[in-house]
């Protein structure tokens, strides 16, 4: 049975099913719908959870021991599997089949899964675990819903944004829900319940680090590549969010595409090396992502 993460919250109030599978490409609504499913199983009596983790040198047999033990509590048990690679291996793939056979009574099995392949999609083990239970694919919203996703969030404590600053937000966290997340919940702490203002999340999303992306895009403007490497080690040694430097870096790029008509060829260039830096961040590319910002930002600040 396959589930949509808006079901999952009226699915939970019905006795659980014995089999959960969750995976996809954001690991925030993966943790969301797994801790969900945590709280409802203890909600309806599953007093005993067993958490294992299968990574190197992990013995499938454990899986088998850890679903026929009985809970030391006396109620029923939560056996909380998790595959971080997402590939089980042979051995794994051959054990997941056997237990979805016979799915052991008085437990309820949670497996989380990494974003899966298409191979592993097509897997026999795959198949038998979405067969034999309720499975949820957990991807992060394309850009165009982003802002609809801040709001829902923003809505659960109250409060809302008009569209421009919903958008000005989503621009900021592409890529990366956590960081969405982080920026939602640091709103609830600075502004109370009710409407907030684009200057106010402006402020509040931006200010969050002595070397913020505005020196970044001023650097830029100023052709000035010293103070530009300058201000990107201080963005990584303050942690900045990498969405948030390449936002900041794009957005000059198309500026200068736009109102430069004699550097476009370089503005152009510019722009696909910071569509390059946008799968690294989404880990569909490899590279040194700080490196390659310093790179972009030296090649839009040459003047010849």
């Amino acid at each position: 049975m396959q589930l949509r993460a808006e079901q999952i919250k009226a699915h939970l109030t019905k006795p659980l099913a014995a089999l959960y599978v969750l995976h996809g490409d954001e690991p925030l609504l993966v943790i969301e719908a797994a801790d969900a499913i945590r709280a409802a199983a203890r909600t309806q009596g599953f007093a005993e959870r067993e958490v294992l983790v299968a990574s190197a040198g992990f013995r499938w047999d454990d899986l088998f021991l850890a679903a026929g033990n009985l809970s030391l509590f006396g109620g029923d048990k939560l056996v909380d599997l998790r595959i971080p690679t997402g590939k089980p291996g042979r051995e794994g793939g051959e054990a997941l089949q056997r237990y979805c056979k016979q799915l052991p009574r008085g437990v309820v099995t949670l497996v989380t899964l990494p974003q899966l392949d298409w191979q592993v999609k097509k897997s026999a083990w795959l198949s038998a675990l979405v067969g034999a239970g309720v499975a949820m694919e957990l991807n992060a919203p394309p850009l165009v819903r982003l802002p609809e996703w801040i709001a829902g969030r923003l809505a659960r404590q109250k409060q809302s944004a008009p569209r421009e600053a919903l958008e000005f937000i989503a621009a900021h966290v592409e890529g990366n829900l956590l960081a969405a997340h982080q920026e939602i919940q640091k709103l609830g702490l600075l502004h109370p319940e009710g409407e907030i203002s684009l200057a106010q999340i402006e402020a509040a999303v931006l200010n969050v680090a002595r070397y913020d992306v505005g020196k970044l895009r001023q650097a830029l403007l100023d052709t000035d590549p010293a103070r530009c490497a300058r201000v990107i080690d201080g963005l990584r040694a303050e942690g900045a969010a990498p969405p948030l430097v390449l936002w900041a870096i794009a957005t000059e790029a198309r500026n200068l595409f736009q109102k430069v008509p004699n550097r476009r060829r370089a503005a152009r260039a510019a722009l696909l090396h910071a569509a390059r830096i946008d799968r690294m961040i989404k880990g569909v590319a490899r590279g040194d992502l700080w490196d390659e910002f310093l790179q972009l930002s030296l090649r839009m600040t040459r003047t010849a």
